[in-house]
């Protein structure tokens, strides 16, 4: 799993992020499944050859695996809690993705789908 914390959303972050992964996985081929949001489906974005992005269907948060980590952070760490400041938000999402990223069998449950792990 990999995360960066980043305060926008747009084109831009989304090719932050792109590099970082294929960085760290720079002797790995990446297949990526995004959703249909705008910067996702950008036309300046550059990729690194070793990542390839495919869209999912539309309006199909249940086929998306990064929803359900998404459910899983809100649930373990973020109900029925305030914070005094954006940077207490950050600080919390950053302990709950270190969470995530250090439980691999959550992830595999949480993400695994058939048509994600199936090989025909």
């Amino acid at each position: 799993m990999d995360s960066l914390v980043i305060p926008l959303v747009s084109s831009v972050a989304l090719g932050v992020f792109l590099g970082e992964v294929s960085k760290r996985h720079s002797d790995k081929t990446i297949l990526m499944f995004l959703d249909q949001a705008g910067w996702h489906k950008a036309r300046n974005l550059k990729l690194s050859e070793n990542m390839i992005l495919l869209s999912l269907p539309p309006y199909s948060p249940e086929l998306n695996p990064t929803e359900h980590l998404w459910d899983e952070l809100r649930e373990k760490w973020f109900g029925n809690i305030t914070f005094n400041s954006i940077l207490a938000v950050e600080e919390r999402l950053v302990d709950g993705l270190f969470s995530l990223q250090n439980n691999s069998a959550l992830i595999r449950s949480a993400t695994g789908f058939n048509w994600i792990i199936s090989i025909d």
